[in-house]
């Protein structure tokens, strides 16, 4: 029988980003949605902001949190879809220096359990930029749920086993 050693839980310093033309903070239910989440698994809201669907205000806004050593992780929602003004994943894709292509793989599967063959309209992405996490999600509250619920509780919790991103993140800028 293996033995293997308790891990400590280590909480994770979360920025949150709604891209919305349209949303506002009393407005945004998928931004509360994932504040919810985040605080209740014991992380920390590091920030949390609104902006446009412009590509360079998004990538602004990504690279001030990439340079902020209070964040560690990013997590957007809005943007994802396929219309002239989704433009958030072209943002990420704009920072990243390592994608995380099973991110949009894995959430478009668990989103496929939920709403079929609607979840290919979903460009949600994931990244590693300067030893920052970013992922880029739906600006539903499904999916940002799904997301949370199938993705973020296991691989943002340093006690989860066999591995999962918190461990990996003191090695992201080697």
């Amino acid at each position: 029988m293996q033995i293997t050693t308790p891990r400590d839980f280590k909480p994770v310093r979360i920025a949150i980003l709604t891209v919305s033309d349209t949303r506002s903070l009393a407005e945004d239910r998928s931004g509360d949605t994932l504040v919810k989440k985040l605080t209740e698994a014991g992380h920390e809201l590091a920030d949390r902001k609104i902006v446009r669907d412009e590509p360079d205000d998004i990538e602004a806004q990504l690279r001030a949190w990439i340079a902020d050593p209070m964040v560690d992780c990013v997590i957007s929602t809005g943007g994802t879809g396929v219309t002239g003004r989704d433009t958030t994943p072209e943002a990420f894709h704009r920072v990243y220096d390592k994608e995380i292509p099973g991110f949009g793989e894995l959430f478009r599967w668990i989103s496929f359990q939920k709403i079929g063959t609607s979840t290919i309209q979903s460009r949600a992405t994931g990244g590693v930029a300067s030893g920052t996490y970013l992922f880029a999600l739906p600006g539903s509250t499904g999916a940002c749920k799904d997301a949370w619920d199938g993705i973020f509780a296991t691989q943002l919790d340093s006690t989860f086993r066999p591995c999962n991103f918190v461990e990996l993140m003191p090695r992201l800028q080697e």
